[in-house]
This record gives structure tokens, sequence and C-alpha cells, in this order.
């Protein structure tokens, strides 16, 4: 099993699909970095022998931020957001959409589940 970055690549995945498993690399940036490499893209990660492995990783190691890092560094991102307090941080802060979403009907997955409406309670506090 490869080991890249502090993520154990699945083994019966394709080389090209098993680097996705590493926070920060998505799809193209998976390709680009195989073509680089020398690695076939469609090879099985098992297959994979120690020296494509370490070519990749070195490759991954000298390209910048992966995992751990840009974890950190998004999060880094959002403090300074929030910190200077500008709009961006405000909705960040509020768990509301950043992006100008609309918030009237949607962002349910932001806003989190409905709360019930201030009627129900009414009527559920006068039956007691």
């Amino acid at each position: 099993m490869a080991r890249i970055a502090g993520v154990d690549l699945p083994a019966k995945k394709r080389a090209e699909i098993g680097l996705t498993y590493i926070y920060g690399i998505g799809r193209s940036r998976a390709l680009s970095l195989l073509h680089r490499a020398g690695v076939d893209p469609g090879k099985k990660v098992s297959d994979l022998s120690e020296d494509e492995v370490n070519r990749v990783r070195n490759l991954i190691e000298a390209e910048g931020f992966v995992e751990g890092d840009l974890r950190k560094e998004i999060s880094m991102n959002i403090k300074r957001l929030i910190e200077m307090g500008s709009y961006r941080g405000l909705r960040h802060r509020r768990s509301l959409p950043v992006r100008g979403q609309r918030t009237h009907t949607n962002a349910r997955t932001r806003k989190g589940p409905r709360r019930g409406t201030v009627a129900n309670k009414k009527k559920a506090s006068a039956k007691t």
C-alpha cells in the first residue's frame, strides 16, 4: 500500500483516482502529477513500483500545500476574515452562505435543520 503525504492510498483504485484521496489533489492535478512523474494513470496503486511512488511523492512535496498544511492555511484565512470583521468574516461567524447565495428559502446545509415556527409553539403550550 502506497503512503503519500500521510495518507494511505487505496490499493485497488487506479493511480489517477487514488491520488484524489489526498486533500488538495483533484482529478486534473492528479493527472498532471502522474504525467510529470512518468506514471501511467490507469495503473492500479498496488501495481506501482516503489520508484514510481517516490517520484510522485517528491513532486507533491516540491509543489507545495496538501493535507495538513493546506487545511491550516484555509482555516487561518477564515480566521483572518473573521478578525477583520469583513462581510465574508461575518457570514462565516454566523454560519451563513459566504458567496452571495440566497437564504430566504434555501441554504439548509449551512443553516442547519429548520427550527419549529413560533405558531406551533403557541399551539403546543395552549393544549397543556
